[in-house]
């Protein structure tokens, strides 16, 4: 029960921290996109940049983080040296990928479309080197299950980096989207800094013997990031390359803009994450286990067609968090959050192939959904620019879920509530639609109050059906008398 209660302390310092670091890290969308114009490709040069940075990202941490944990718990093994042996792997691997990036500076700036300013290549370069080796040691610190030093310097780093580009943007009205790259480096390599105590560890040394045994854990853990990222990204590494415009980073700015809206989703498929996976592990061996998960993944569904509802319903007030030249990319909204909403799903499904050990099933799964992807958006952006891309994130997550769901069913079934899903999703569609077209022409304060009472339908059959007010606390008192 001790054990229980420290790990729900731990990942409720963890998740909030992620939580808070993610909507602190939203705030960069206003500052960009009323700094940038639509019309200058400055947002959408940020866009890609960074859509590349994540990409290299995972390729350097090489699944060391997950293995380090693996192998710091496996008997007969020395925590330090594996420690050790992990920073000194993924820091040689992030020096290496530095210098080629170096080496190779002119041909690599000039294939990415950025030949005329080579400093934003080399500068992200060596940010995600620096970001990848900190992995390690904010690897570490989970180790020592140390969160409030995690959570504390990812917030300090997120701060850093909105208070520069406060200043630029802000106080000195930048225009230059690669300023950004530069700010990143700066916040990156203070966070290294801090660091130091950890990266003292390195001393402990290298084990050529653990090294390979650990790479040949963390290369399938690889190829899952990898797949992971791309289901994520490449619609966004793909756009310039593709397009059949001399706009595409105009084009891909108000995309990037315009989605960020949309994810509002994934912080709350994060949070949920968050406070769900721990209790599936732990619970594992309970013979309701397979119950819970039924419910959960119903209520889940239900909260997430709720927040749609609500963004969906309220986007003309939402839609003021970036700048009007980005609201022509409005219309993916929808799309990109449903695509949120198959992603929860897919995560959810998940577990049936985790609990058996059998995590080759989800390379395959993402990697399917990656593929799909990427060919809608190679036939479709050229002739329908973005709305591919948000109909490719669509289309990728929808394959993901529906082979985890079908496979899952046959290796470890589980009676999910299929008709009251199902039931729920066609009243949020009935609803958005109605959304759509009755408050066509309206101006926002009355759209909204519309589109209130919209929501107010789903709200009345969610409490009547699944959530009596009778049953909540404090509230329920008064319906029982």
């Amino acid at each position: 029960m001790a054990n229980l209660k420290s790990l729900a302390k731990d990942t409720a310092i963890y998740g909030l921290s992620s939580i808070v670091g993610r909507f602190i890290n939203y705030l960069l969308v206003p500052i960009y996109t009323f700094s940038l114009p639509a019309a200058s490709g400055g947002y959408g040069v940020i866009t890609n940049v960074y859509a590349w940075t994540a990409l290299a990202m995972v390729i350097l941490t090489f699944g060391m983080e997950t293995t380090f944990f693996r192998f710091a718990n496996k008997d007969g093994e020395d925590p330090n040296k594996v420690y050790s042996t992990t920073m000194i792997t993924v820091g040689t691997l992030s020096v290496l990928f530095v210098a080629l990036v170096l080496i190779f500076i002119g041909p690599i700036s000039s294939f990415l479309g950025y030949g005329e300013h080579p400093s934003w290549v080399w500068v992200m370069a060596l940010t995600v080197g620096i970001d990848a080796f900190s992995c390690i040691p904010f690897s570490y610190l989970r180790y020592q299950k140390r969160p409030i030093k995690f959570a504390t310097l990812k917030l300090l780093n997120i701060l850093i980096l909105i208070t520069l580009n406060l200043i630029y943007f802000g106080a000195y009205n930048g225009k230059d989207p690669g300023y950004t790259f530069y700010i990143n480096l700066i916040a990156s390599s203070l966070l290294f800094l801090a660091l130091g105590k950890e990266l003292a560890g390195i001393r402990s040394g290298f084990d050529s013997q653990l090294v390979r045994r650990m790479l040949s854990y963390s290369w399938p853990i690889l190829v899952l990031g990898i797949a992971g990222i791309l289901n994520q990204t490449a619609d966004k590494i793909i756009f310039p390359f593709v397009y059949d415009g001399a706009d595409a980073h105009a084009q891909l700015g108000i995309y990037g803009g315009a989605s960020k809206i949309a994810m509002i989703m994934a912080m709350i498929t994060q949070a949920f994450r968050y406070a769900y996976e721990p209790m599936v592990f732990a619970g594992a061996k309970d013979r309701n286990s397979k119950e819970l998960y039924a419910k959960a993944m119903k209520y889940f569904i239900v909260f997430t067609l709720f927040a749609f509802l609500l963004v969906v319903g309220y986007l003309d007030l939402f839609k003021h968090i970036i700048a009007s030249d980005y609201w022509e990319g409005l219309k993916v909204v929808p799309i990109v959050m449903a695509a949120e909403i198959m992603m929860g799903v897919y995560f959810n499904l998940s577990f049936w192939y985790k609990l058996i050990d059998k995590t080759i099933w989800g390379a395959i799964f993402s990697g399917v959904g990656c593929a799909v992807l990427i060919l809608v958006n190679i036939l479709f952006v050229p002739k329908y620019g973005y709305m591919a891309c948000a109909w490719g994130g669509f289309a990728g997550y929808s394959v993901a879920m529906i082979l985890s769901y079908f496979v899952g069913q046959k290796y470890n079934p589980v009676n999910y509530p299929l008709r009251d899903i199902f039931a729920y999703v066609a009243l949020a569609a009935v609803l958005c639609t109605l959304m759509y077209f009755l408050t066509r022409g309206m101006n926002e304060v009355v759209g909204a109050l519309v589109n209130t009472l919209i929501i107010a339908v789903f709200v009345v059959y969610m409490v009547k059906k699944d959530f009596p007010l009778s049953s909540l606390p404090f509230i329920g008192k008064r319906f029982k008398k």
